[in-house]
């Protein structure tokens, strides 16, 4: 496999005061030809909205959309009808399709509400829009690998995961120091990958937190890597190698730019 390993300082940054942001792939007044896309990734925000702030109703057509909600609680509101509040856990999932309208807003006097904003292109066109969301606890990721979204072609009879209509898995753990999981690649062929480590703070600390390796690459908090050449079947072994546990999520995509 190669390794590439993207430090939090890398990414794009923008803070209006009530949004404080890191941007994987360019996106906004951020621009880096580069990283525009990883496979069907389009988008991986780590958001901080200030409380009291939000996002306004605007416009998404053709594009996968969901939230990963670390603390606080994100209002969301949508021209289907929804509106929910989603709170540490909660993972909010939009199809886009044909065109919807959504709002996401702090709804919280005192403090800020901290996401993962996630984007991805479907592998089809035209389709209606649909919403769901979906809790997955701390217990259930911590020192595991739990499967958060997954392809309908692989989604099978549980459907505990969240199907999303591309050709990606995303898992997230919430790994002790000193522990390791192993992610089994989900189809044959040739695959990439992307891990997403979640930071606590605004910036990466100086001394200590969490941290993962995979292979000889170490990643800090709000680091990503970039990995090729993985092939299925086969197996990715993960260590927590930090002070504090290491919050993460894993996505496993075809090779193609969607």
């Amino acid at each position: 496999m190669n390794i590439t390993k993207r430090s939090w300082a890398q990414r794009g940054h923008a803070d209006h005061d009530w949004l404080y942001t890191y941007h994987t792939f360019s996106f906004a007044s951020y621009y880096d030809p580069r990283h525009e896309s990883w496979g069907p990734l389009r988008v991986i925000n780590e958001d901080r909205v200030k409380a009291g702030t939000g996002f306004g109703t605007h416009s998404h057509a053709e594009f996968l959309i969901f939230s990963y909600i670390v603390n606080g609680t994100l209002e969301h509101k949508d021209s289907m009808g929804n509106l929910e509040n989603l709170k540490r856990g909660e993972v909010q999932f939009t199809n886009a399709g044909t065109g919807i309208r959504h709002s996401e807003y702090n709804r919280n006097r005192d403090s800020e509400v901290h996401f993962l904003q996630i984007w991805a292109k479907p592998n089809k066109r035209g389709m209606k829009p649909h919403y769901e969301t979906k809790q997955f606890t701390d217990e259930q990721k911590t020192d595991k690998l739990v499967r958060i979204m997954e392809s309908t072609d692989r989604l099978g009879d549980g459907k505990h995961a969240i199907g999303l209509q591309a050709d990606l898995s995303m898992d997230a753990s919430i790994l002790s120091p000193g522990k390791k999981v192993t992610h089994e690649i989900v189809a044959e062929g040739p695959r990439k990958l992307y891990a997403q480590l979640v930071m606590s703070k605004r910036a990466q600390p100086e001394e200590g937190g969490a941290k993962i390796k995979i292979a000889e690459t170490v990643l800090g908090e709000g680091d990503g890597a970039f990995i090729e050449g993985a092939s299925g079947p086969g197996k990715i072994e993960i260590e927590s190698v930090g002070d504090t546990p290491a919050e993460f999520l894993l996505f496993d995509m075809g090779p193609e730019d969607a």
